[in-house]
């Protein structure tokens, strides 16, 4: 029996203005009107029989129906991109696609980057460094190393290392707070916390065996990148993440305050669309990040 399926050119107009959360950004996407975005909207929910967003003034918001049916046509889309991509040498392109977030591309990409330029000069890639959780490949994206506890579904996961949380100061700062006999005392230091990750100063602490001081005034930051930039500065100690500060630690801009790197449970991740990958490029790529991931541990 013939499958019965929705106009397709509606799907796609679903699926942008769905992610985007508004007809007139989706209609910029897809080189469209706002008008021809809203009449396809409402092909589609006509031919389905069902509201899928709620229009309140400029605002456009999912309903219920609408949350469950985004899912399966992102997949869907995705994979006849993926396979379109995958089997017609007429889409190939020598380029290469990689979302990253921000600190992972300025910390471990770009310094590394000029080895796979080398490897393979004939390659372009693009490097997309926003927050958002590419979605292959409907985003434009081949490629994406990811930071969490992973694997995610619908995709191809691979472990590239764990984070470790090793404390970190600067020099100076570090010799103002050891004892005569070297060790650190913790109750004077001054904890620089940071407020958007899960694992910051009680997981080492814990893991450590030492009492938090009793520091009533401190500083907390709302990146990783600030919390390392103000313990460089001397303004008390951070909770680092390798392999992220092997830079600071190298040059001495910061040193370990102690000889104990935490293991957690989140760790940067390689993914891409399941299934097998065809195109050379990005086999290539793939293949040398993992390749360069290799001495990091795991």
């Amino acid at each position: 029996m013939a499958l019965r399926l929705p106009p397709l050119t509606t799907l796609r107009i679903f699926e942008v203005a769905a992610r985007l959360q508004s007809f007139k950004l989706a209609a910029g996407e897809l080189g469209l009107t706002p008008s021809a975005v809203s009449h396809g909207i409402v092909t589609l929910e006509t031919w389905l029989a069902t509201e899928l967003f709620r229009r309140g003034g400029r605002q456009i918001t999912l309903t219920q129906t609408g949350q469950q049916f985004l899912p399966y046509v992102s997949e869907g889309l995705s994979m006849i991109a993926v396979g379109a991509q995958r089997i017609s040498a007429g889409l190939a392109e020598h380029r290469v696609s990689i979302s990253v977030a921000p600190t992972f591309a300025a910390r471990w990409l770009l310094p590394r980057l000029k080895r796979f330029r080398e490897l393979h000069p004939q390659i372009s890639v693009a490097v997309d460094t926003s927050h958002r959780q590419a979605l292959f490949p409907l985003d434009g994206v081949d490629l994406a190393i990811r930071m969490g506890k992973g694997p995610w579904p619908g995709t191809r996961s691979e472990l590239l290392m764990r984070e470790r949380l090793v404390p970190i100061a600067a020099p100076e700062y570090l010799r103002t707070l050891k004892r005569r006999g070297g060790s650190i005392d913790w109750a004077r230091a001054t904890l620089l916390r940071i407020s958007s990750v899960e694992h910051d100063w009680e997981t080492w602490l814990t893991a450590a065996g030492v009492a938090p001081p009793e520091t009533i005034a401190g500083l907390s930051f709302d990146t990783v990148q600030l919390a390392v930039d103000a313990a460089a500065e001397g303004l008390g100690i951070a909770i680092g993440r390798e392999p992220l500060i092997a830079g600071e630690i190298a040059s001495r801009r910061v040193v370990p305050a102690s000889d104990l790197a935490v293991e957690i449970d989140t760790g940067y991740w390689l993914t891409g669309a399941a299934g097998e990958e065809t195109r050379r490029e990005i086999r290539a790529l793939h293949r040398w990040i993992l390749s360069e991931a290799r001495g990091e541990g795991r």
